[in-house]
């Protein structure tokens, strides 16, 4: 919601999240399926999560603990984070997990994030300076955007690197210093 044309924030906010409705709410037609446009208290409802962001502060609802960052994510993220195709729970998982923490008061999201990004972030740019463009491929279908694009970033810095090491563009030695100084006399 802070970066109002980047693309990346505004898809990061239609994440789906559970909520509670702690108020009724008549004429919203949230249900389809409902006979009535009205949704009752205790209502269970999935809702994008800038909806769910306006609304929480207003006391009309309390959001749960998206499924991204359950037990069974964290678990599977200790035993092997490199293996965890976070790409498939969630696309901006460090992004979504950052803005919907202080939210759902989950004092285990911010762990979570940070040790899966720490123990995937080796991983990420060490695949990225070696790998093949076959193998890189298969990489990139488990990694999160944020990771692709760090992923990216290090394969064109490696890229050019390469190039300039073969024989791309070296320091010069400057016009100015080649001129013979004039004597004092």
């Amino acid at each position: 919601m802070a970066k109002y044309y980047d693309i990346d924030d505004i898809i990061t906010d239609e994440e789906i999240v559970s909520v509670i409705f702690q108020k009724a709410a008549c004429g919203v037609g949230i249900d389809p399926s409902s006979e009535t446009d009205c949704v009752e208290v205790g209502s269970k409802v999935e809702l994008p999560f800038w909806l769910a962001h306006e609304l929480q502060p207003r006391q009309a609802v309390s959001m749960n603990v998206p499924p991204c960052f359950n037990q069974n994510t964290r678990l599977e993220i200790q035993a092997d984070s490199a293996c965890v195709d976070l790409r498939s729970r969630c696309l901006y998982f460090y992004e979504f997990g950052c803005k919907i923490a202080p939210l759902v008061g989950a004092r285990n999201i911010g762990p979570l994030l940070l040790s899966a990004f720490k123990s995937r972030y080796k991983e990420v740019l060490t695949k990225a300076h070696t790998a093949a463009f076959t193998a890189a491929s298969k990489n990139l279908t488990i990694l999160t955007k944020e990771e692709t694009d760090l992923y990216e970033a290090a394969q064109s810095s490696m890229a050019a690197f390469k190039k300039w090491r073969m024989g791309g563009p070296r320091f010069q030695k400057s016009s100015f210093l080649g001129r013979k100084r004039k004597s004092i006399e």
